[in-house]
């Protein structure tokens, strides 16, 4: 699993199809943290589909660097690397890819294979929802009802992320923000306020965010 603050990866499990000269070839993406998630998931679809003709696989893990891919048994090149350069061209790590084909009777040829593998597994990828996953600071800003309306323009006006709304005595917005920039939070915060809010860093979770199309 990444520590990093911020970086690509895939919010959840998917499968998806792509026929190409009758041969079915089955992408199925799976998030995972470690290498052993990423074998076991290999052997999940190998055990799924063991009547397939191939079960072509990569994957990347952030920590330590880690990558892997085979052809099982297709030309060397042609499956295991376009899998593993789809991952890597998208700038996703943490997420294992295995595409499974069946065999239509005809022969894609050395770049066809190349291609769709690589097509295959992108289409996976973009099916399990790419996103940016950022390490953000909890921030609980406690106000007045007087300055609940200004507090509420000023989330949406700057794009603050509001995890929830808690009405008691005062009111408590809970927002999250990337770690680099809370303390510049916190301090808008309270200018704004005039040092009226109550600002309190209560946690630090990962939060995604949907990832730009490039």
């Amino acid at each position: 699993m990444s520590t990093k603050d911020v970086y690509k990866t895939i919010r959840e499990r998917s499968e998806s199809l792509l026929i190409e000269k009758k041969s079915k070839f089955i992408a199925s993406v799976k998030p995972v943290d470690n290498e052993k998630d990423a074998i076991d998931f290999v052997n999940e679809i190998r055990s799924l589909y063991p009547d397939a003709t191939h079960n072509v696989y990569a994957y990347v893990i952030d920590e330590n660097n880690i990558f892997r891919y085979s052809d099982d048994g297709e030309p060397s090149g042609t499956a295991g690397m376009p899998v593993l350069d789809a991952i890597r061209k998208a700038g996703i790590v943490d997420a294992a890819v295995v595409v499974t084909r069946y065999f239509g009777g005809t022969l894609l040829g050395t770049g066809g294979l190349v291609h769709t593998y690589g097509a295959s597994a992108k289409q996976g990828l973009e099916a399990s929802k790419i996103v940016v996953r950022q390490l953000c600071d909890i921030i609980s800003v406690r106000v007045d009802y007087t300055l609940l309306g200004k507090m509420q323009h000023e989330i949406m006006s700057k794009g603050y992320i509001l995890e929830d709304t808690v009405y008691a005595d005062n009111v408590s917005f809970i927002i999250a923000c990337p770690v680099s920039s809370s303390d510049r939070v916190i301090a808008e915060i309270t200018d704004m306020t005039n040092a009226r809010a109550v600002c309190e860093k209560t946690d630090k979770k990962y939060v995604d965010m949907e990832a730009k199309e490039e």
